[in-house]
């Protein structure tokens, strides 16, 4: 960052809505706005012009979108944070996924049916400057990524700092949290996983209703599993991959020997809902020892609670290294609580759960349906 002011562009062909975002980002000492654009295409003059650390960028305007603009900025500013304006609609998250996919580093709902201006700023304000704050904070210098975080090592024969011996028994369940860059982190390390996994995924993301439909259609496309945004009693099933819905918890439960989704619309935990922590509270409850869990990249510390729920029911966590994460704030809080068996590249983090997934598959499995250990869900029967 330039000095200790956080620098922003804002990037909107509506007067209104430009007027409207200065006006908050002026409130905050820690932000100041150094231009605006009513286009992409005076957008990528004025940020050579103006070398903000930051950018807000409308998705539909003329001449140039933001789409293609997000395309432009990031041939020659591949680490400048960039935020999205979208709509709660189907179309703005389908834009949204669209920009994400070209490289902005996360977006912010613009608010709909709201007839009090003061409701809107607020709504933005709670949005859009914790993301400003976060983004620019993990790049103190934009371009420049910081160098990676060693992994924690542990003893020969161990796989974790308790001193516990390697696992003889096989995973039962992939679980997976993420939220600023997760989108795209997942497409990463789901489109690298085999389509014949031997385990269920579940994921929780943080996203609005409409945009996790739209996330799992999109990955769906270019995945070899099974990707889908879970809907109540789903199933959890081998090679099947379920996405909480935004606006709702996502629990796993047991019914005989098998496993399915409850969705809940209890209240926000780390300020989320889907949260993180629910789920992992859940899958540690029916999977206990047989749960690998990972966190990726995003704000906040949501999962590092649940994580040290897993690791004690005896199951197994890995983190997104800071050097490829968006924001490490998530993984990084979960590394901090001394929480993660393994910190990793997000290029390494599918082979790796891939090795750990196919390892002792065979162990303990045999013909029963049950084990010492929990129920063996329906979604690992041989």
């Amino acid at each position: 960052m330039s000095g200790s002011l956080i620098r922003v562009l804002i990037v909107d062909d509506s007067v209104v809505i430009r007027r409207l975002i200065k006006e908050i980002l002026d409130a905050d000492p820690r932000i100041e706005v150094v231009g605006v654009a009513h286009n992409g295409q005076v957008a990528i003059g004025k940020v050579e012009e103006l070398k903000p650390d930051a950018v807000t960028m409308d998705i539909e305007m003329p001449v140039m979108n933001g789409v293609d603009a997000v395309r432009a900025l990031r041939k020659t500013h591949p680490r400048l944070p960039i935020v999205m304006f979208s709509t709660l609609t189907e179309r703005g998250a389908s834009a949204t996924m669209d920009a994400l996919a070209a490289g902005a580093s996360d977006y912010v709902t613009k608010p709909a049916n709201v007839g009090s201006v003061m409701e809107s700023r607020k709504n933005i304000s709670e949005q859009l400057v914790p993301k400003l704050v976060a983004l620019t904070g993990a790049r103190k210098v934009v371009g420049v990524a910081r160098a990676p975080m060693p992994p924690p090592q542990p003893p020969a024969g161990q796989s974790r700092a308790s001193g516990t011996t390697r696992r003889t028994q096989p995973f039962g369940l992939l679980a997976i949290g993420s939220s600023t860059g997760g989108p795209d982190a997942l497409a990463t390390v789901l489109s690298a996983l085999p389509g014949e996994l031997p385990v269920p995924v579940v994921i929780t993301q943080h996203m609005p209703p409409v945009f996790t439909k739209m996330l799992a259609q999109r990955l769906n496309s270019t995945c070899k599993l099974s990707i889908s945004e879970a809907a109540e009693g789903d199933s959890v099933e081998r090679g099947k991959v379920l996405i909480a819905p935004g606006g709702l918890h996502m629990e796993l439960k047991t019914r005989g020997t098998g496993v399915f989704v409850h969705l809940s619309d209890a209240p926000p935990e780390n300020f989320c809902r889907p949260a993180v922590d629910v789920m992992f509270r859940s899958v540690a409850a029916v999977y206990r020892n047989r749960v690998l869990a990972v966190v990726l990249t995003g704000m906040g510390k949501d999962g590092a609670l649940g994580a040290g729920v897993i690791r004690a029911a005896g199951g197994e966590v890995f983190a997104q290294d800071e050097a490829t994460s968006v924001v490490w704030g998530m993984p990084g809080a979960t590394v901090m609580a001394g929480q993660a068996d393994r910190v990793l590249p997000l290029e390494q983090m599918a082979g790796t759960v891939t090795s750990a997934l196919s390892a002792n598959q065979g162990a303990g499995q045999g013909g029963s349906t049950r084990q010492a250990n929990g129920p063996v869900p329906g979604g690992v029967r041989a």
